[in-house]
């Protein structure tokens, strides 16, 4: 499998690739929800973990724009933000799940049973 991790923290990036890491073949990585975008319209990943607040393009907006292109796209927005309006917003966008950075636990859940979760 290959990711694309969408995150404006540096430190934050980092612990998502080592999540990921053992599940991984690939792990590309982007600060901003525009960069985003254009990895995703040129290398089509298996997964997206994508933040919200990103500078340039959101989270959000990035979501929406790479189901755009591709519906079957797996974007997990991976976030700080326990807000109903946001993870509504997330799953009108297109994202499969929406997981809070301070359980991660969930993430491996998500992406070794290919199931949405909001």
């Amino acid at each position: 499998m290959n990711f694309l991790i969408a995150e404006d923290s540096t430190p934050m990036r980092r612990m998502l690739r080592s999540l990921v890491a053992t599940s991984s073949d690939e792990v590309y990585e982007c600060a901003d929800g525009a960069e985003a975008l254009a990895a995703y319209i040129k290398l089509q990943f298996d997964w997206v973990l994508m933040d919200i607040k990103m500078p340039k393009m959101d989270g959000i907006a990035a979501t929406r724009a790479i189901h755009a292109v591709d519906p079957q796209a797996q974007i997990i927005v991976v976030t700080n933000y326990d807000d109903p309006q946001l993870r509504v917003e997330a799953e009108e966008a297109g994202a499969a799940a929406y997981i809070l950075k301070d359980d991660l636990s969930r993430l491996r859940v998500v992406i070794n049973k290919e199931q949405r979760a909001f």
